[in-house]
């Protein structure tokens, strides 16, 4: 397959309560655990890994529902917030990895992420910040009508899961310097290739809470009050400043509470960062990690 061959790395499964979990393990050294997002798959960091597996354990799983993970139905899953850092954690406890980590978050990956490291703030040791959140929406910016529809509407679903809308616009919004090569843009959708397999795409963004009566809210609420303690911790962010969701408010707050972080905006760039600029983002981020 296409994207076989653009992302040649051993595929590995860990059973999470009879459902296959996919993950990348690639190199030896400290650990960098790249978490991704919402509606893209470990594939979004096929060009990090290869940049780092020389001198780092690069470990990058496929949540499930994502990617080449299971893709089971609401009986058997649990789409939840707190069950995907589970089943991080689960992956994380299973290759033994729990000191020196460098922690890699982009989209819903900053609020899974970050919700594994404020349970144990004592294993990060470096985070890389690429268009995300970890904090509910900030006050100034208002909820995307388009989520809002995806979230909160039938034709949202039949939208998200019928027409495989989310999955396919972001791949051509995501980028704006210029569009994603064919074989990219087909390798990013292709998990994602009927109404069963499209579920995550739905659920993840009916699973982003806005008010505290929302599942999830107060869980959100303790992973923001957790980013005190990482204040101080080596970082870099990096972002694509024409992102419609993860925009400047959102970087505002990553600079208030990451305030020795180290910033590069690309002004010219969107949400797929690391396809947008990832030549830049790639020597940025490696450069960083490598640093001692």
């Amino acid at each position: 397959m296409v994207m076989e061959s653009l992302s040649p790395f051993k595929k590995n499964y860990l059973d999470r309560n009879g459902q296959k979990y996919h993950y990348i393990n690639e190199g030896t050294g400290d650990p960098v655990v790249m978490v991704h997002g919402n509606p893209s798959w470990s594939f979004y960091y096929r060009n990090l890994v290869s940049s780092l597996r020389s001198s780092h354990q690069c470990i990058v799983p496929d949540h499930i529902g994502c990617g080449l993970s299971d893709k089971p139905d609401d009986t058997d899953y649990n789409y939840t917030l707190k069950q995907r850092i589970d089943d991080l954690e689960a992956l994380l406890e299973y290759l033994d990895i729990n000191v020196n980590i460098t922690l890699v978050v982009h989209d819903w990956g900053g609020m899974i992420g970050m919700g594994y490291a404020a349970r144990y703030p004592e294993r990060i040791k470096r985070l890389v910040i690429l268009n995300t959140g970890a904090f509910h929406l900030p006050k100034d910016k208002p909820f995307p009508w388009a989520l809002w529809v995806c979230r909160n509407t039938l034709l949202g679903t039949v939208l998200v899961r019928g027409m495989n809308a989310f999955s396919s616009i972001a791949s051509y919004i995501g980028v704006k310097r210029q569009p994603m090569a064919k074989e990219i843009r087909e390798a990013y959708v292709a998990p994602f290739n009927s109404w069963k397999n499209r579920i995550s795409t739905l659920r993840f963004v009916q699973d982003i809470p806005l008010k505290s009566s929302d599942r999830n809210y107060d869980l959100v609420s303790q992973i923001a009050s957790s980013l005190e303690k990482f204040k101080d911790l080596p970082s870099i962010i990096c972002w694509g400043s024409k992102d419609f969701v993860f925009d400047k408010h959102f970087l505002a707050q990553w600079k208030q509470e990451l305030p020795q972080a180290k910033v590069h905006e690309f002004t010219d760039c969107g949400h797929y960062i690391l396809e947008d600029a990832s030549s830049e983002v790639v020597s940025l981020v490696t450069n960083f990690i490598n640093e001692k």
